[in-house]
């Protein structure tokens, strides 16, 4: 995501192709590029409040509010926008939100702003919900019928636990069963991969332990998906 150039889509890709086509049609749009664009393409409250996921208020008008993963609750607040992930926290004027690119600017190379908690990979999805020096807590959720790459890690241990659905794992030719309670500990430079064998998704949680964390600590030995190394 931090390699991925800061231009428009419609920029990057619809003026520079030579197969678009347009046709006229009278609709309803908005291209949705600001909070206040959100609140008003949004369900409005009697006060004029648009709340989005986990989000509550009590006396407030005219708000965006919108809770992910988090409780975000506002009392007695007007025209603000209050958007609550569970890496971060924006408060803002609605008047003033569209200044969070140079408050992103501003924050720097943060965890933050370069990764994302939660990711979407092909056999499923993953959430970061805990991280410090030298260690990070994931939920890995498996779709049924998926599995991950074989592949090994330089860097870092992982120690996955099963707290839903049953699995299989393979490590360094090994492989065993899982169900909910069972523990796996793969070691730095074991090849490993873990499949969903079940009808509903496998949940773990997964403790990595080691000097260096990033993504990019992935050698792929085998992938359905034919990613690479650097994927």
């Amino acid at each position: 995501w931090s390699q991925v150039p800061s231009i428009a889509v419609d920029v990057a890709v619809m003026e520079r192709t030579p197969l678009a086509a347009v046709v006229p049609v009278e609709m309803g749009w908005t291209d949705l590029g600001s909070f206040g664009a959100l609140r008003e393409a949004s369900p409005l409250d009697p006060a004029g409040n648009a709340l989005r996921g986990d989000a509550v208020q009590l006396d407030s008008q005219g708000c965006y509010m919108h809770g992910e993963d988090i409780l975000v609750a506002g009392v007695g607040l007007e025209g603000l926008v209050v958007v609550g992930t569970p890496d971060a926290v924006l408060v803002a004027p609605l008047d003033r939100a569209g200044e969070v690119k140079e408050l992103v600017e501003a924050l720097g190379p943060r965890d933050e702003v370069e990764e994302h908690p939660r990711a979407e990979r092909p056999w499923g999805r993953y959430r970061v919900v805990d991280r410090g020096e030298g260690f990070q807590v994931k939920r890995l959720v498996v779709t049924p019928g998926e599995c991950l790459s074989l592949q090994r890690h330089a860097h870092r241990d992982e120690h996955w636990i099963v707290v839903g659905g049953v699995g299989r794992v393979e490590v360094d030719g090994e492989v065993r069963s899982l169900a909910v309670g069972d523990h796996v500990l793969v070691r730095a430079g074991q090849a490993h991969r873990l499949e969903n064998v079940g009808g509903v998704d496998l949940h773990l949680v997964e403790v990595q332990v080691g000097p260096y964390l990033g993504e990019d600590d992935i050698e792929r030995l085998e992938d359905v998906y034919g990613r690479g190394n650097g994927d």
